[in-house]
């Protein structure tokens, strides 16, 4: 794996190191010990699909809170994602700034998100399909997010009018 750090601290945009022949390619796509080496959370706790039907579609800025924040290393499958991070750590250089990279099933990217970043994407194409690998497991309890517009952050969306889920339209505003 190759790891290029986004510029967010913390943040990493990671690409497949492949092994190619006339059959194709082999590559990894997680090792907690290279996770470890960049000090990166190495303990897989859970795995989650997400199919999204529509281009334009939205989903985000999701979060766990305190004590269950939640790191995640997140791949496109099929089609094509805009997949975009904000740094909520009060303490972090890089606090309220965001970052975002295209993901798709073409280019095989991940980016691994830390703990304390809100994470969204937006689909870029038809019938996309994303895959999270969580390093903490889902607490409903501590589910959290921001809105997808807070104009604390200013993300450029490519799409502008996104089909959104009602619970993610009603996140607030950031406070922090």
């Amino acid at each position: 794996m190759i790891f290029a750090p986004a510029p967010l601290v913390g943040a990493y945009v990671i690409e497949l190191e492949r092994l190619e022949d006339e059959r194709g390619f082999f590559a990894r796509s997680f090792c907690q010990d290279e996770f470890a080496a960049h000090g990166l959370n190495p303990r897989l706790a859970q795995c989650n699909v997400s199919f999204n039907r529509r281009r334009g579609t939205l989903r985000g800025m999701h979060f766990q809170g305190a004590p269950h924040e939640e790191a995640k290393l997140v791949r496109c499958t099929q089609g094509a994602i805009w997949d975009v991070v904000v740094d909520l750590r009060a303490s972090s250089p890089t606090f309220k700034r965001w970052h975002a990279v295209e993901l798709s099933a073409a280019n095989r990217r991940a980016v691994y998100v830390p703990e304390g970043m809100a994470h969204g994407f937006q689909t870029l194409t038809e019938d996309s399909e994303v895959l999270y690998l969580m390093f903490t497991s889902f607490r409903p309890e501590a589910a959290r997010g921001v809105r997808w517009d807070d104009p604390a952050f200013g993300i450029d969306w490519p799409i502008a009018q996104p089909f959104m889920s009602e619970r993610d339209q009603a996140f607030p505003l950031f406070t922090g």
